[in-house]
């Protein structure tokens, strides 16, 4: 196909914040994982689609509930009140538990 540029698992775009590999990062609508180590402003590999464990807040996850980006924690969380949607969870991860299993922009 004339129009097709590449496959969008990973892009690469200019970091808004530090990030250590596995660090999530939201810019504008755009929700990515560091593959590496990125600092801010610089050029990045961000994984935007795909199955990823992300640090996560305190909440209780069940498999398949929406999970949400917290900015301003750097976590992914259950709540949905001013957070952004980035994908569902695909397993189950107790409150306690430091990471979620989030499908990537499976919303």
């Amino acid at each position: 196909m004339k129009t097709f540029v590449l496959r969008a698992d990973v892009i690469e775009c200019a970091a808004s914040r530090s990030c250590n590999s596995g660090d999530g990062m939201i810019t504008g609508s755009l929700f990515g994982v560091s593959i590496n180590t990125t600092a801010s402003s610089a050029t990045g590999q961000f994984l935007v689609r795909g199955v990823a464990d992300i640090p996560k807040d305190a909440s209780a996850v069940t498999l398949g509930m929406k999970m949400y980006w917290d900015n301003a924690a750097f976590k992914v969380t259950a709540t949905a009140t001013a957070n952004t949607l980035i994908g569902v969870a695909t397993q189950a991860q107790n409150s306690g538990d430091a990471t979620a299993r989030v499908l990537l922009g499976a919303v």
